[in-house]
């Protein structure tokens, strides 16, 4: 039995998974993240002791039944468990496994880790410069190997990432979408306007939405969210479209405008059908995949564990 933990950081919280055979077979998540060890020293390492001892109780398994525990995301930023500089781009499987770090952390677990860097372009200037912590493990674990191919990866932080004639990524551009959404619905004046627990958006306003902010402005769009509801009498589900198609206009004029191809667009579902949606209403040509859900929840793991196997 070939087994792995697998601990997939963010700023806020961070997942840890048990990996049997290549199979997933549970998943703890922790409320915790970068920034808690930022507010709290060692806040997080304490927290994901305590997962990992979860984890394998749950199993009846022992330290001595993982190979390793493999680590990715923010987790190698300066708050996380072990802090690791970026790999320069272009980078791909080959590169992110040969700058592996592998350290023994006691005071989690006696298990050892081995921390997958980040990644960063090597521009000095503010339009070429843009890194990535996580984000390149989720590209390995979804990427089909089909070279000049834009993957769209929606979160908070949604990256648009470039991969050249050799599957590396090249390329990629960062957009503070996930939290401008949650941020404008939870923080201004539009919070009794849009409602993000809806599961589902209307096409037509979801496309008026990204019209009108690609004629006016995101920002007159925005308070027209507002208008839509109270002069209108828009229904929750017209509000909300408009709002989305508003905030995801300028992720849809880059991909737009990226040179490849070739689209693979991942994601959580509402997120990732939205934009096909608002590609195929703005014209678009390129040929679309549509990650299932599997692939998107599973794909960090599964890109952790191919980059620790790699072999040339």
């Amino acid at each position: 039995m070939k087994r792995y933990l697998t601990l997939d950081g963010g700023t806020t919280n961070t997942r840890l998974r048990l990996v049997e055979n290549g199979e997933i077979v549970d998943t703890i998540r922790i409320p915790k993240g970068a920034r808690a060890n930022m507010e709290e020293p060692k806040s997080l390492d304490f927290a994901v002791r305590d997962a990992i001892s979860e984890m394998l109780a749950r199993h009846v398994i022992t330290e001595c039944d993982i190979l390793r525990i493999l680590a990715s995301g923010m987790v190698t930023s300066e708050f996380g468990l072990c802090a690791l500089p970026h790999a320069i781009a272009p980078v791909g499987v080959r590169e992110l496994h040969e700058s592996m770090h592998e350290v023994n952390l006691s005071h989690i677990s006696a298990i050892p880790f081995v921390f997958i860097r980040g990644v960063r372009l090597s521009g000095d200037a503010l339009g070429s410069a843009d890194m990535m912590r996580g984000e390149e493990t989720e590209l390995v674990g979804i990427s089909d190997g089909v070279p000049n191919t834009l993957y769209v990866l929606p979160g908070s932080h949604s990256k648009l990432v470039l991969t050249d004639e050799m599957g590396r990524i090249s390329s990629f551009c960062t957009m503070l979408t996930g939290e401008m959404i949650y941020a404008l619905a939870t923080s201004t004046i539009l919070k009794d306007a849009v409602d993000l627990s809806l599961s589902s958006f209307d096409e037509e306003k979801l496309l008026d939405g990204y019209r009108y902010a690609k004629a006016h402005g995101l920002n007159e769009a925005l308070f027209k969210v507002r208008i839509l509801k109270n002069l209108f009498g828009e229904c929750p589900v017209g509000c909300y479209s408009f709002f989305l198609g508003a905030v995801l206009s300028d992720e849809i004029s880059a991909i737009l405008s990226s040179p490849a191809t070739r689209i693979v667009i991942g994601g959580r579902s509402q997120i990732r059908n939205a934009t096909k949606v608002l590609l195929e209403g703005a014209g678009c040509e390129k040929e679309m995949v549509l990650l299932d859900e599997d692939a998107v929840e599973n794909s960090t793991s599964r890109g952790m564990i191919t980059i620790y196997e790699y072999t040339r």
